[in-house]
């Protein structure tokens, strides 16, 4: 997440390639970096289920994804010899049927805090669980006991949160540093995503793939406010993902010991991200501290709009979409750098 493109494309078509994987299934936890449109069902502002969002998925149309086009969950999928888009829950287009070998619970702006998912009313992830628990009776209704207890137990689960509770939450809401510092705050997060993966694991789920935080202080918004330093990457932000993410190891290999029959990977995009970030021209990249929508250095949601003149033609050419989301090209890039453990530990 170098390659250069046509390495990058044989390996994914390599892996891509009808994979007869043991994995059934491919459900996804998280905020917007792997949210497929469940927001588009809720009341909030932060929506992308309008153009130019999805300009470049399939038939050109936005689905509440925050990319042009496919984002990390549709890729792996597809790595895994399964569907290429993974379906968001609350989309009324997909039933039970769609979900059996794939469905996505993330919501875009929510965290591992509950704080964080009330800044922007969003799904916290308490009710992403409870989302969880209601797809498990309609697939035991669907497939029968037996059958939907293979794929709860045989699926691979995707968890990518924690960039909001910092960037939305603990750097722009007072509360939660009143209450902690940032190392705290980490810790606290951890104690949160314990309890996440334990009340899944009750659940029935065995095998996951937890996210690492990215290089968040290269996002275009927060490198537009950095005009002290000329507009690079927010350092302070950058140490604090490469803090939280050795913290998130240790907590992977803990609960690996600690509950039987558990596989859970920890996934670190970090440094594939600041590598396509700091070295674009590797990957075919032209600019990386904006973004292509509008000025690239505020838009996201709605501000993003088919009415700016300013966005790009061509989003092959940026690391970032929005002010806060990558590409599809990027995205794909990330995900073929992460399959180089993924495969191998799940298939």
């Amino acid at each position: 997440m170098g390659f250069v493109s046509i390495i990058f494309s044989i390996i994914f078509f390599t892996w891509g390639s009808k994979i007869e994987a043991k994995v059934p299934a491919i459900i996804v936890f998280g905020d917007s970096s792997v949210d497929s449109g469940n927001n588009n069902a809720i009341k909030t502002l932060l929506k992308s289920n309008f153009k130019p969002y999805g300009r470049d998925f399939y038939g050109g149309q936005p689905t509440g994804r925050f990319s042009n086009g496919r984002v990390p969950p549709d890729f792996i999928s597809e790595a895994f010899g399964l569907k290429p888009t993974i379906p968001a829950y609350l989309d009324p287009a997909f039933t039970i049927a769609d979900f059996a070998t794939g469905v996505c619970f993330a919501s875009a702006g929510t965290g591992f805090d509950n704080a964080t998912s009330d800044v922007l009313n969003v799904i916290p992830l308490w009710r992403e669980v409870e989302l969880y628990k209601e797809y498990q009776a309609k697939l035991r209704g669907y497939l029968g006991n037996e059958k939907a207890n293979e794929v709860i137990r045989e699926a691979l689960y995707l968890v990518s949160l924690g960039t909001n509770d910092f960037l939305e939450n603990y750097y722009t809401i007072p509360r939660r540093r009143l209450q902690f510092s940032v190392q705290q705050y980490e810790d606290f997060l951890l104690q949160l995503a314990g309890k996440f993966i334990g009340e899944i694991y009750s659940l029935g789920v065995r095998k996951i793939s937890i996210s690492g935080l990215p290089p968040m202080g290269c996002l275009p918004l927060e490198r537009a406010t950095n005009v002290m330093s000329n507009f690079e990457c927010v350092e302070k932000f950058n140490l604090v993902a490469l803090e939280f993410n050795a913290k998130l190891e240790g907590f992977v290999w803990a609960l690996n010991r600690q509950l039987p029959g558990l596989t859970m990977l920890f996934s670190n995009p970090y440094a594939i991200f600041y590598q396509i970030i700091t070295k674009p021209y590797l990957y075919g990249f032209e600019v990386a501290g904006k973004a292509c929508c509008g000025t690239g250095t505020f838009e996201m949601s709605y501000l993003c709009s088919q009415e700016n003149s300013l966005t790009c033609s061509d989003a092959t050419k940026y690391v970032f979409w929005d002010a806060f989301h990558p590409t599809e090209k990027t995205n794909q890039i990330i995900v073929n750098d992460l399959l180089q453990t993924l495969l191998p530990t799940f298939r």
